[in-house]
């Protein structure tokens, strides 16, 4: 029976009483002169409960079981504290923390966090989020011995199982990941934000992240897979969520400057200022970047300013501003054909090609604690921004550029703005604890999107040249309004002691427009029109739906937990599939969503300190699966009559119903324990990733499909390495292998002899070692490193427009190199 506390205050999304627990744990954490120390985390291990400590340096668990755990303090600066308690009455602690000085050593330092929070996966409660019972890991990014400064995206999710990464060569400007089956361009089939909000173009109407925010900055990288949708969204993926740096709460100005140089003349320049000044916190930073590819027509410049500012309006209130400002401009050397790239995957042919992206986003958010059990958060964020894409691309990659003809431009500007609440309260089911989440979204954008002739120039001139090409065949120009409401649901039943159950919804109501037109040319042998129309195309899709899921977890022991859990998934049309005109692909008038869901069941722990796991299988399925097959391209002519071109294009559409299965683990394993050493100062972790998956579509309208593999799937997909280290010094040692993978679903094989397109055929199977080193003393650090360590020449994507189309070869070995200086 459901307490008469819970009964009441159905307001504020359903804002739910609590009743008070019969035991808690309350304290104060300070310095050694009795200082409070603020944003202090302090955690129940059993419980895997975390609380911060508020400017007063308090914090308080409440109805708290009777039982023996172990409480452990962190916060930057100080020794990890940590106690054995056995709790059957109230208890206060009053706990003061060591400085860390400087007697201990990077290993040390690294090995503290890792120890005490192993944080492999999250917490089942967090702020405001629920995540018992889903699939979820964390990347501590402080803890990595990697490339940051390029964001390195191999090294930097190399503990995240089952990752499928497109490779640029941009230092990290664009984050390009997938899995279980999705495409990995621009991430597009993940929710992606940065604490907590949206920054991607457009989370329904066009999912792509043009932006991607600096490892150096990050402090965690928060990653849960398909089971998110019901707190984040509708989509296939989950959550990708970058958490920044906290500010110094120690300090009112800590200074960090990191200077990079690299292979192919790459620069950095990272500099961040942060800290407390009573009541105020903040954290800003400005990141440059420059450098040249290891092909001609390349280079790229990017800056990169952010700033979040805190307030503490009082214990139980907080006000956190933040401004992002992205701008970079690149030049793209184009795609390959594949002969091409087994003669010389450096060659380029394309000298006219640039792309350029400037992104605004600014964020409100409010945290409120209306007591010990009910928190409140709301997030107001907006997005204005452009991206401009020009360049000569035909259907023919091997065909040079021609500078006598005019480049082709694609522009887009994005408004859209946004407000999420979200409200956590504990509370009572008899004497069981249960968590309630409720929550709403609010999303309106509204975006531009034009496409036509640009000048004939080698310069990045982002200016439309109607007058001049009037018959350029491939012009249209569209709006595309966008709106989104969704309320959405999540709930703990404590069964028992040991197992719970998280059932989920989420409601969706969206609408996707497009208003604008697009012109019909046809011309004649000698170039002349035989026709020039502009043809109207303005569609609505409205829709609405729920959407619900159900995870469950079961404590074998304090440090090992069986989860399971099953979500519906949704994907909608975006603009870009309704009208893109694009010579190496065409999209089917009669697109339409897609849907299905993610499964997953595992089993993840610790075993003391040698080992930490997670293994488990999953199974998604995919219902008019949206994908691509290789067709003749279709025309209208003069007389209105649909023709065959004879050219082979990509042919985009609802392709079938497509399952995915398969078994994905991760150890981490501290050899050190395994041998009778006693030295702190020592490191030394095998740690392996491994994501063994099959899929099949199981019908298809298309020919030739059905039966197949599913593509963007390598059945085998392994990274695995060392992390070692001794007092100061730290390094590690990855190797990565992924099998030979299908890009379209007619499952074409490559073809060694293709001379003209490269958009056509599977990716082979690639394998890339890379090695770091790290010395830290005093105030400097400095690192070091080699990417692609034995220079393997290998792919990761064929391209079907920008930056191609084509092949795109990934980099040689490369080198960098670190300086860091902290005060």
């Amino acid at each position: 029976m459901i307490s008469k506390e819970f009964k009441s205050t159905f307001f504020l999304f359903l804002l739910v009483s609590i009743a008070w627990g019969q035991q808690s744990i309350t304290g104060v954490v300070t310095d050694l002169e009795g200082k409070p120390l603020a944003q202090a985390e302090v955690y129940i291990k059993e419980l895997q409960q975390l609380q911060t400590t508020s400017e007063t340096g308090s914090f308080q668990f409440i109805d708290v079981p009777s039982g023996r755990y172990s409480i452990v303090v962190f916060t930057f600066g100080f020794q990890v504290y940590e106690r054995a308690l056995n709790l059957n009455e109230e208890v206060t602690l009053n706990i003061a923390l060591q400085p860390i000085g400087e007697q201990l050593s990077e290993v040390i330092l690294t090995k503290e966090r890792e120890k005490v929070f192993a944080l492999q996966q999250l917490k089942r409660v967090e702020g405001t989020a629920i995540y018992a019972g889903k699939k979820s890991e964390v990347v501590l990014v402080d803890n990595l011995t990697g490339n940051l400064a390029a964001n390195n995206a191999r090294q930097i999710y190399g503990q995240v199982v089952g990752l499928n990464i497109y490779e640029n060569g941009d230092a990290g400007l664009q984050l390009n990941i997938g899995g279980r089956g999705l495409d990995p361009n621009r991430t597009a089939n993940f929710n992606v934000r940065q604490n907590g909000y949206d920054i991607s173009a457009d989370a329904l109407g066009y999912p792509e992240s043009y932006y991607t925010p600096p490892a150096e900055a990050l402090g965690e990288i928060q990653v849960v897979r398909g089971a998110a949708s019901l707190q984040y969204g509708p989509q296939f993926g989950g959550l990708v969520n970058f958490k920044f740096k906290k500010p110094n709460p120690t300090k009112e100005l800590e200074l960090v400057s990191r200077q990079t140089v690299g292979s192919y003349d790459l620069f950095t320049s990272f500099n961040s200022l942060g800290g407390t000044v009573g009541e105020f916190s903040y954290y800003t930073y400005f990141n440059y970047k420059q450098g040249n590819g290891f092909r001609p027509n390349t280079n790229f410049n990017s800056r990169n300013f952010f700033g979040h500012f805190g307030y503490q309006l009082s214990d139980k209130t907080k006000l956190t501003a933040e401004a992002t400002l992205f701008n970079y401009l690149t030049k793209q050397p184009g795609g390959l054909t594949d002969a091409q790239f087994l003669e010389d995957p450096s060659f380029s042919n394309r000298d006219r090609n640039w792309f350029n992206v400037d992104w605004k986003l600014f964020s409100l958010r409010l945290d409120h604690q209306f007591s010990s059990k009910t928190d409140f958060s709301l997030n107001l964020f907006t997005l204005d921004a452009t991206r401009n894409a020009l360049g000569f691309r035909t259907n023919r990659v091997s065909q040079p550029d021609d500078p006598n003809e005019p480049r082709e431009l694609l522009q887009d500007n994005f408004r859209n703005w946004g407000a999420e609440a979200r409200l956590l309260t504990r509370y009572k089911i008899k004497e069981k604890d249960a968590v309630l989440l409720l929550g709403s979204k609010y999303y309106q954008s509204y975006n531009e999107q034009r496409q036509g002739p640009g000048s004939t120039s080698s310069a990045p001139e982002f200016v439309f040249e109607d007058d001049e090409f009037p018959n350029y065949e491939r012009q249209s120009q569209f709006d595309f309004p966008n709106l989104n409401v969704a309320v959405f649901g999540e709930n703990i039943f404590n069964i028992s002691d040991r197992f719970s159950l998280t059932p989920g919804f989420r409601f969706e109501y969206i609408k996707t427009e497009s208003e604008g037109s697009y012109r019909n040319i046809v011309l004649d042998l000698a170039g002349n029109p035989l026709l020039n129309e502009e043809i109207p195309d303005n569609r609505t899709f409205e829709r609405s739906f729920v959407l619900l899921g159900l995870g469950a977890g079961y404590k074998i022991s304090p440090q090992a937990e069986l989860y399971g859990n099953f979500s519906q998934n949704y994907r909608s049309v975006t603009f870009n599939d309704i009208r893109v005109v694009n010579p190496s692909f065409q999209v089917d008038e009669n697109i339409s969503d897609e849907d299905g869901f993610t499964a997953d069941l595992g089993a993840r722990g610790r075993v003391g300190d040698l080992l930490n796991y997670d293994v488990s299988v999953f199974g998604l399925l995919y219902d008019d699966r949206l994908g691509e097959v290789l067709k003749i391209e279709t025309r209208t002519n003069a007389q209105g009559e649909l023709v065959e071109t004879g050219r082979i294009v990509r042919f985009r559409g609802n392709i079938g119903t497509a399952f995915m299965y398969g078994l994905e683990g991760f150890a981490d394993l501290n050899l050190k324990e395994l041998f009778p050493i006693e030295d702190d100062r020592l490191k030394l972790n095998y740690f392996v990733n491994m994501a063994l998956t099959e899929s099949e579509y199981l019908s298809s309208e298309e020919n030739n499909v059905e039966g197949n593999q599913v593509e963007f799937i390598p059945k085998v997909n392994v990274k695995t390495g060392l992390n070692f280290g001794y007092g100061n010094f730290l390094g590690s040692l990855q190797y990565t292998y992924l099998s030979e993978q299908f890009t379209d679903a007619t499952n074409a094989p490559q073809d060694v002899n293709d001379n003209q397109r490269g958009i056509e055929g599977s990716i082979p199977a690639y394998d890339i070692l890379d090695f770091s080193l790290s010395y830290t003393y005093k105030n400097f650090k400095l690192e070091t490193g080699i990417n692609n360590l034995l220079n393997n020449s290998y792919f990761t994507r064929r391209a079907t427009g920008y930056p191609g189309p084509g092949i795109l070869p990934a980099e040689p070995r490369t080198f960098y190199t670190t300086l860091q200086i902290k005060i």
